[in-house]
């Protein structure tokens, strides 16, 4: 209850947007549209979330520069996935830091960096994703401005790449402006000294061209295979589904996820796929129907590869969970 401020407000978006779908939606649609589904494309859904899961593991060896293992990045980011489906504030990614940092050895301050640019520049793809479809939104020659929106975003991804690459090569000077201003401080100066070098040797993919390079290859072959397993999902339910379709539903479901919510975007996912869909359908109940399905499809992969590496290391969510908030009240 300490932490009320925090989670309320995420709880409140995601209990209006479900109390908007049940107001809209027709169950007895909903359910038939499930019966009637194209389950083989269903089926062909799972390979290829787990494709999705086993090459976003290579995006963050990529970043992580192949220190760890790839097996322990893996089941890392399987159960920081896992975490975020169950546990508030989004501490999966605190978590797969946290429990990569044990795994590997790696400093905690130098893991962070790298999820921070993995999200940054999956906010970007999102953006990208979002104006390659509005050209097909059925609205869009009515409403001025309205691709305006993926531009806005675009920039405010951009400039916070630059920030992050200005501060990456000027490390040395931001480093020495912050022991200048804690010299009162001895405490914060040595854990905040140490946990910034950690910090901007992490920032250091953003200044190795190669590296980021394939990065940025591991990342676009991910989105590519998100785009093929949500649009698959799509044809199952809309069998004259277009790609433009799948564009802008992933790319609405990734702004869904990054909404303040309950764990898992729960509310704000299914929302944001209800309405995306619902933009070309004008079928609330069947994409509903879709988003439901697209919700287990993101739960398989980080509920098996996760759970997998919850069992083989011992731990369990309530484990971890409280792991996590001793963690944090340290770190406060």
């Amino acid at each position: 209850m300490k932490d009320i401020k925090r989670w309320l407000p995420g709880a409140l978006v995601s209990i209006i947007l479900i109390a908007t779908i049940l107001y809209f939606v027709d169950f007895s649609k909903m359910l038939a549209a499930i019966r009637g589904a194209d389950y083989r494309l269903l089926v062909l859904s799972i390979p290829i979330s787990f494709i999705w899961m086993f090459i976003r593991g290579k995006v963050w060896h990529t970043l992580l520069r192949d220190k760890p293992t790839y097996k322990d990045v893996l089941f890392s980011a399987g159960e920081g996935y896992l975490l975020n489906n169950f546990l508030p504030f989004r501490l999966g990614e605190v978590g797969r830091a946290f429990l990569l940092s044990r795994k590997s050895g790696l400093p905690f301050g130098e893991i962070i960096p790298t999820i921070v640019i993995e999200r940054i520049v999956d906010l970007a793809f999102s953006a990208a994703l979002l104006l390659a479809a509005i050209p097909a939104l059925p609205f869009v020659a009515e409403t001025e401005g309205s691709e305006r929106i993926g531009y806005i975003v675009g920039v405010i991804v951009l400039i916070g790449l630059v920030m992050m690459y200005i501060l990456a090569h000027n490390n040395q000077w931001a480093l020495g402006l912050f022991h200048k201003l804690s010299s009162r401080w001895p405490s914060l100066q040595k854990i905040g000294g140490s946990f910034l070098e950690s910090f901007f040797t992490g920032l250091g993919v953003l200044t190795d061209g190669w590296l980021f390079l394939r990065f940025m290859f591991w990342m676009t072959l991910d989105w590519a295979i998100a785009l093929a397993g949500y649009y698959v999902i799509m044809l199952a339910f809309f069998p004259n589904a277009q790609l433009s379709w799948g564009l802008f539903g992933l790319g609405a479901a990734a702004f869904g996820g990054a909404i303040p919510s309950l764990p898992g975007a729960v509310g704000t996912f299914e929302g944001a796929i209800v309405a995306a869909l619902t933009i070309f359908t004008n079928d609330e109940s069947t994409s509903l129907a879709a988003a439901l399905c697209m919700r287990l499809y993101n739960y398989l992969n980080s509920g098996v590869i996760g759970g997998i590496g919850l069992l083989s290391e011992g731990q369990t969510l309530s484990g971890i969970y409280q792991q996590l908030m001793s963690f944090r009240n340290k770190k406060d």
